[in-house]
């Protein structure tokens, strides 16, 4: 029976330790599960926190908050665009835009570069609600995220899951398989996975 270690950047006492040095002992496949779970475990917990303050506050879930967010800084934006920025399927990205045109907070105007497809705009109801959810958002990210780590220590994490999405985008390319869009949420449930 192999004993239980603490995976290597645990090992880690404090936010301002680099997180290289957490890996200079190398990680055994135990840790790989271990960093997975964390990850994980923390991404559920940041989303369901800060779909709760959206939904609470103003009664938008972050699945509406995020696409529309995509709308708002692409000018001339499509379904795809969404998909694209937000990793999931053009199939999903366009019934969830057709939920939250029914709230009211974008349109779908005819795209004048391609009759056979639209673009999509902020209602000025949807862009005042992105505009309140926004400050409440950064607001949660803050506490969640900025209070906790130092900011040079956030930096070098997010250009590691920078450097890991794209590390993932390249392996699926490689491999064949859908990159950004080719996953949805019921892709991986439980059904889904039992059906296969």
């Amino acid at each position: 029976m192999m004993a239980s270690r603490e995976p290597a950047w645990r090992e880690v006492t404090s936010a301002d330790d680099s997180l290289t040095s957490a890996w200079e002992a190398g990680l055994a496949l135990s840790d790989l599960r271990a960093l997975f779970n964390d990850l994980i475990r923390f991404e559920i917990e940041l989303w369901n926190a800060v779909d709760v303050r959206l939904k609470s506050e103003f009664g938008l879930p972050l699945t509406y908050f995020e696409p529309m967010s995509v709308i708002d800084k692409i000018s001339g934006c499509r379904v795809y665009d969404i998909a694209n920025a937000l990793g999931i399927t053009t199939g999903g990205t366009s019934k969830l835009v057709d939920r939250i045109e029914a709230g009211g907070y974008c349109r779908r105007l005819p795209n004048p570069d391609d009759r056979r497809s639209s673009v999509l705009e902020l209602t000025e109801h949807g862009r005042r609600m992105l505009a309140k959810a926004g400050t409440a958002f950064d607001d949660e990210l803050q506490r969640r995220l900025g209070a906790a780590l130092p900011e040079r220590t956030l930096r070098q994490f997010g250009s590691t899951l920078t450097l890991l999405r794209n590390a993932s985008r390249h392996t699926l390319d490689h491999a064949g398989q859908a990159g950004a869009g080719g996953w949805t949420m019921a892709s991986n449930s439980k059904a889904a996975r039992s059906a296969r």
